[in-house]
């Protein structure tokens, strides 16, 4: 409270109560502007980006999180293994599901770990700018 009597606090001021009033108001406008400006705690609609019909949402994530990353893992084989040869790619053992799926499900955690990191560059810019 040392700083509430302190000549540069006081000098608009004609008494304590005004001056803490004032801190109170400021130090929660801060407050709010921080929470405002935050990137992780936006909120994150994933129908925006998978199609899934109302109520089999569930349902649809499951298959997603099933065949993506086994199409991803496929195809990084057969593009970067087998060298785009169907001879060669007909060769590799492919009944593994779990491995062909790990390689692929690897392949988007990296792919949308740069989305998001590229995102908050994007955002942190904007708030650049808006300050």
């Amino acid at each position: 409270m040392s700083d509430v009597h302190s000549p540069k606090k006081n000098f608009y001021y004609t008494n304590v109560e005004d001056v803490r009033d004032y801190q109170e108001r400021m130090k929660n406008s801060r407050i709010k502007r921080h929470r405002a400006a935050s990137f992780g705690e936006q909120e994150v609609d994933l129908n925006r980006y998978l199609i899934s019909p109302a109520g089999l949402e569930g349902l649809m994530y499951t298959i997603y999180f099933l065949l993506i990353p086994y199409a991803a893992g496929a195809l990084f084989l057969f593009f970067f293994i087998a060298h785009v040869s169907f001879e060669k790619f007909l060769q590799l053992d492919l009944a593994s599901l779990f491995i062909v799926w790990a390689i692929g499900y690897e392949l988007i955690a990296v792919v949308l770990l740069v989305i998001i990191f590229l995102s908050y560059l994007s955002y942190m810019k904007k708030a650049m700018k808006n300050n």
